[in-house]
């Protein structure tokens, strides 16, 4: 898979090898969202989602923030209804992302507050710098969140840790957002990209059709009852047992070898 490089000036996107990388890029902004970042962002999902080979993505933001929440300014003369259009038009393309087949890997480097907290909860797993602020801060607003940070946030460190920060509008570290859930890993500004690569490069070395369905099995498990969830996963099991793949790993398993999968 050769490497890619595409720009909506806003998002940047580049392929690496197997793996994709997208920067908010407005550092100027401290990447705030605004729709023009969203139309970018859209864009370069629905390119990822047709491109080939590829295995794993890694979002990360430009500068000194991850995304430091929506952009006030442009929403400041918002109508009732264009502000409702505006936070379904977010949700569309969070959950575009989301859904991405490959897993999707955050690389938190600064402030990640509000809409940006929101997009990194749309990602499957969150790393952050020891730099890196965490908060839905809306209410200090007079504003709730609007791009799932109600719902997500909730799933993601239960309802009442969450909602003690979409209460206050607080924000806490990334210490703390470990703690609770909120990221996987921290480390040193320093360090985060270098880590976040090592773990997307070892997912885009394991079986590709493997990885995708125990993403897809996973998000099911969250939303459907434990018999139903099983009951898939024993059924994708079946298939994917049958996947050449699933033989490649198996004999090479058996003969001590490396396996070389190729998607198939």
């Amino acid at each position: 898979m050769s490497d890619l490089k595409q720009s909506h000036d806003s998002v940047l996107l580049e392929i690496k090898g197997h793996v994709g990388w997208l920067t908010l890029n407005r550092p100027q902004a401290l990447n705030a969202l605004n729709a023009s970042v969203l139309d970018a962002l859209e864009a370069h999902v629905c390119a990822l989602r047709a491109t080939e080979g590829l295995r794993v993505v890694v979002l990360t933001g430009a500068g000194k923030a991850f995304v430091a929440g929506a952009d006030i300014k442009a929403m400041a003369d918002l109508s009732p209804q264009s502000a409702a259009a505006f936070a379904a038009r977010g949700h569309r393309v969070f959950q575009a992302l989301s859904d991405l087949p490959v897993p999707v890997l955050a690389a938190v480097n600064g402030f990640c507050l509000g809409g940006g907290c929101e997009l990194a909860l749309s990602c499957d797993v969150i790393y952050a710098s020891d730099k890196a602020k965490f908060g839905q801060p809306e209410v200090k607003l007079g504003l709730i969140p609007g791009f799932g940070g109600t719902q997500r946030l909730a799933r993601k460190i239960g309802p009442m840790a969450a909602g003690a920060l979409l209460f206050s509008g607080g924000m806490i570290d990334a210490a703390e957002a470990k703690r609770l859930g909120l990221c996987l890993e921290v480390y040193s500004p320093e360090a985060l990209i270098e880590a976040v690569t090592a773990k997307a490069e070892e997912i885009a070395a394991q079986a590709p059709l493997a990885v995708a369905q125990a993403k897809a099995l996973l998000k099911l498990g969250l939303e459907a009852p434990l018999a139903t969830a099983n009951a898939f996963e024993a059924q994708a099991f079946g298939v994917i047992f049958d996947s050449q793949d699933a033989k490649e790993g198996v004999d090479a398993f058996i003969n001590k070898r490396a396996a070389t999968f190729n998607g198939r």
